[in-house]
């Protein structure tokens, strides 16, 4: 993401998660959820001064002088403040403040709400808009990154690009991402009014769309021209590890002869789905493993020799591929199976676990960084590209998205795998086949 910022779908979003589901099972869930600081895991302790607090009696968290202050804010709150108290919104607020005090942006807590909605985002289907967004971190400007066909986004025209400014008449402009996508999600036919400036004509444009259930379009493939397959992975849900296998199936059957898959813009999501597709991929062998801040290693994460990608393989990278992209793009870099192309990945190499609480909510704590199969520890570093290319937003927007000088850059150097000339090869994608939906 040429710079750090965070990317949301508005479904779920957050980085390398174990939540804990269904029958006690451990599921590991790499977050899309970019934070607007890289806060290093580092401030987890070691070293670190600590200060001692006296805790009220039966306590052994709540401070004495923190329980004092809150007394006397409620008895404050109590004589003179005008509007309705929701106890239950300040018993929520204490607990995130609590959580903040950790100092890093991953180790959160989710209220039941916000967890179900969390666990269900996971399955790649949500109730909102249809939209990919990212925030900047030094502005914290929000801009939609993509539009998915079939939404209410798109049916309204709202454009890659666009830069959302308000919520329903909000100013949105100094919130955090997970705060507005709150605010834009919401219940199934109801509507929302969503404020974005457009660069190309300096003005602000207004949309009222109806929510609806999205299905998040993970897989999108096609045949280009010169028998080369593109696949391109928005996020790593559920159903994506069989979209992805189908899509490589049915290219193969079409006569693929060379592979690019395209990894840009995708912030994440679901371990075991990464590593299910690395599986396919991959000769026998390690794909990813985590260690405890002991150096302890605690999961580790290996391919068999069942199945193995064999043909000419290009993967396309940029600053906003992360978590489970990276874990992808380490593994087939370590391997050397195949070349990538593009900028400098994310470089989100922590783990986060889930532990659910028994009123429904849960809290999110770093527990680990992983590593590729190399050892390469690539946490606020990402990974390198094999030849960098920057991408041309201005060419690719005045083309209306017909010129990607990124894919261009892919598609040439597999021509060179495939000891074809680019120069007597048109490089052109076919029209035989529109980028589909593998099911």
């Amino acid at each position: 993401m040429k710079l750090y910022r965070k990317v949301l779908t508005f479904t779920f979003l957050s980085i390398m998660v174990v939540s804990l589901v269904g029958c006690g099972k451990a599921k590991m869930v790499l977050d899309e959820t970019f934070s607007s600081q890289e806060t290093s895991n580092a401030a987890s302790s070691e070293g670190a001064a600590t200060t001692e607090v006296n805790t009220i009696k039966g306590s052994d968290v709540v401070g004495e002088e923190t329980n004092d202050k809150l007394e006397k804010i409620q008895k404050i709150l109590d004589d003179n403040f005008y509007f309705e108290e929701d106890e239950q919104a300040k018993q929520d607020g204490l607990i995130k403040g609590y959580m903040e005090g950790l100092d890093d942006p991953y180790s959160v807590y989710y209220t039941k709400e916000e967890y179900a909605e969390f666990m269900e985002d996971t399955e790649g289907e949500y109730v909102g808009v249809g939209v990919q967004v990212s925030q900047a971190v030094d502005t914290k400007r929000i801009t939609v990154v993509k539009v998915f066909d079939g939404s209410p986004a798109k049916e309204a025209g709202i454009e890659a690009e666009d830069v959302i400014t308000k919520v329903d008449g909000e100013d949105v402009g100094e919130q955090e991402l997970d705060a507005v996508v709150d605010k834009i999600r919401g219940v199934e036919g109801t509507e929302v009014t969503l404020t974005v400036y457009r660069s190309s004509d300096g003005k602000d444009h207004d949309y009222t769309m109806k929510r609806k259930k999205v299905e998040n379009p993970t897989v999108e493939y096609k045949m280009l021209s010169d028998n080369i397959g593109y696949i391109a992975v928005s996020s790593f849900y559920e159903v994506t590890a069989k979209q992805f296998i189908d899509a490589v199936g049915d290219l193969n059957v079409q006569g693929m002869e060379g592979l690019i898959v395209d990894l840009r813009d995708n912030g994440g999501g679901l371990l075991d789905i990464a590593v299910e597709m690395l599986d396919f991929m991959l000769p026998e062998g390690k794909i990813v493993y985590t260690e405890d801040k002991a150096g302890n290693i605690i999961d580790s994460y290996n391919s068999t020799d069942e199945q193995q990608f064999t043909k000419p393989l290009v993967l396309l990278v940029n600053g906003y591929s992360a978590s489970a992209s990276e874990i992808f793009a380490g593994a087939i870099k370590d391997y050397g199976i195949g070349t990538l192309v593009g900028t400098t990945t994310y470089g989100k190499g922590i783990v986060q676990r889930m532990f659910p609480l028994d009123d429904g909510s849960a809290v999110k704590v770093t527990i680990a960084k992983y590593f590729t199969p190399n050892g390469n520890d690539i946490h606020k570093l990402g990974i390198e590209p094999d030849i960098e290319v920057e991408f041309d937003s201005a060419k690719y927007k005045e083309s209306k998205g017909e010129e990607d000088n990124q894919l261009d850059a892919a598609k040439e150097e597999m021509l060179k795998k495939l000891g074809k000339s680019s120069s007597s090869t048109p490089v052109t994608d076919s029209n035989a086949n529109e980028p589909e939906k593998a099911e």
